[in-house]
């Protein structure tokens, strides 16, 4: 997608498509204000009449306006002015996306900057109308013969217009990050869509590969069975026994800041398939366990947005990257692994098995000596229940970092929302037979399981996302949502001062 900053006379404007929008009891923006003045109040005739009433997301295609050198006006509802919030700004953009794209345009000059939004200024808006301008538009055809695949998009051009051309260069790299940023997300959703016998844990160490081939400042690199086993990672390698395919544990090591300062850590739970293991799940929906690494998709997403936005930080991608399959050889219930901590771990449950991988990716993180360390997993079902699909959820052992978390989640519209960590959840974790068990009862599922990794995290500052709820949309939109990206992207953005 092809973003651009402009400032223009609507009524000399040529496009396409020019997109303005119309609030509740027929007011006006700006825009639609001056393209109603000019076509001698062709937009208030429309309006008596009743065709589009300005409720949100409303959409009404106009031609062959008076006055006007464009070929179509939209009209989009925004409801009521002093009612427009965030979601609703993202979700009148998606609206208006999706009509364009039913219309079959290749190009279009959108005011709907001008747009109200309480706290919010114009680049904001314009990031904002961006990413979600190409997460409406994003296709995976990719396993689909060619006879049964959706046209691509006509859209390959959007304008926005800016009142004023003081703030050009911030409205142009506020576009620039929209489109990284959903770049990132393109990523993250590709990996999460494609079936566990494509997306292996192979394949994801090849696509990190790719993300760094070329990239002088990225550097990639994939421990093996045998050097993990070298390293003790034995809860990690527990998960593994019962798959034929090999487990890897993926690096990336991006330098864009100065040579000594301490890297952010972003680990990502990589489960190309999670059947459960022993404790096999049910097999309603069990399709759906190929999303188990989305935390590992968002963390090559991320990397790849930092990446395309040359950032000036450094950031460190750890992905452990495993199936977890029933086999013979599989671990069971009861059994007890040493992490590469040292600490002992009961294994009551083997479909609790990402806090198995993570747990030593923690431990290994360490040997970056992070700045903060933020790990990322479709961990608990738990938190689905707690939280739906509109937040995730954050935990952590240091406030200051889940307060900026919090924040971030804010400004990118990608929210999140705190659980405690206390230690009266710890002790839930205790077993007779080893350090730990790795399940903590039925009860706050997704605080003891965030309990479990702290103790892999005691030496550095950590924060746990739990995107079991976010990172995928079930029933008739099935498909990976590509979040967290946006939020780790801002955070990222905040700690370097953009």
């Amino acid at each position: 997608m092809d973003f651009k900053i402009i400032n223009s006379i609507i009524g000399k404007q040529r496009s396409a498509c020019l997109i303005v929008g119309v609030h509740e009891a027929g007011k006006l923006s700006t825009s639609a204000k001056h393209l109603d003045k000019t076509s001698r109040s062709y937009i208030s005739k429309i309006l008596k009449k009743g065709d589009i009433k300005g409720k949100r997301g409303e959409t009404l295609l106009l031609h062959t306006i008076p006055n006007s050198d464009a070929e179509r006006i939209l009209l989009v509802g925004c409801g009521k002015e002093d009612e427009l919030n965030d979601q609703q700004f993202r979700k009148i953009t998606t609206a208006v996306t999706n009509e364009l794209d039913k219309i079959g345009v290749k190009e279009a000059v959108n005011y709907l900057g001008e747009l109200k939004i309480k706290g919010r200024d114009l680049p904001w808006k314009i990031r904002q109308m961006s990413e979600a301008s190409c997460d409406a538009l994003y296709r995976f055809e990719e396993m689909k013969s060619k006879a049964h695949q959706r046209p691509a998009a006509s859209l390959k051009k959007v304008s926005f217009h800016i009142p004023d051309t003081a703030n050009r260069a911030n409205c142009r790299e506020a576009a620039k990050t929209g489109l990284a940023i959903a770049n990132g997300m393109a990523i993250t959703k590709d990996l999460g869509n494609l079936p566990g016998n494509v997306c292996t844990p192979t394949y994801l160490a090849n696509k990190a590969k790719a993300i760094g081939k070329g990239n002088s400042k990225l550097k990639v690199s994939v421990l093996d069975e045998k050097q993990m086993t070298a390293l003790k990672m034995g809860s990690f390698l527990s998960v593994t026994r019962g798959s034929r395919q090999p487990a890897k544990l993926i690096t990336l090591d991006y330098r864009g800041g100065k040579k000594n300062e301490k890297p952010i850590v972003l680990v990502g739970k990589g489960v190309t398939f999670d059947s459960g293991g022993v404790s096999i799940k049910p097999s309603p929906t069990m399709d759906e366990m190929k999303y188990d690494m989305c935390g590992a998709a968002s963390v090559l997403g991320v990397i790849a947005t930092i990446s395309e936005l040359k950032l000036p930080v450094n950031v460190v991608g750890v992905v452990p990257a495993c199936e977890n399959m029933p086999d013979g050889d599989a671990s069971k219930p009861g059994d007890v692994v040493t992490s590469m901590s040292g600490q002992t771990i009961e294994i009551l449950n083997t479909d609790a098995e990402g806090r198995l991988i993570l747990c030593d990716a923690l431990t290994y993180s360490g040997r970056f000596k992070p700045e903060v360390v933020i790990d990322i997993a479709t961990l608990t079902g738990a938190c689905v229940m707690a939280l739906g699909s509109h937040a995730t959820g954050v935990l952590g052992n240091d406030d200051d970092l889940v307060d900026e978390l919090l924040l971030a989640g804010k400004n990118s519209n990608d929210r999140c929302w705190q659980l405690p960590l206390w230690e009266e959840y710890d002790a839930q974790l205790k077993s007779n037979f080893a350090d730990m068990a790795n399940i903590g009862g039925r009860e706050s599922g997704t605080i003891t399981a965030a309990c479990f990794l702290a103790r892999f995290t005691k030496d550095y500052t950590w924060a746990h996302l739990d995107i079991a709820g976010t990172a995928w949309h079930s029933g008739a939109k099935k498909g990976g949502t590509g979040r967290p990206v946006p939020l780790l992207t801002q955070y990222i953005l905040d700690r370097c001062g953009k």
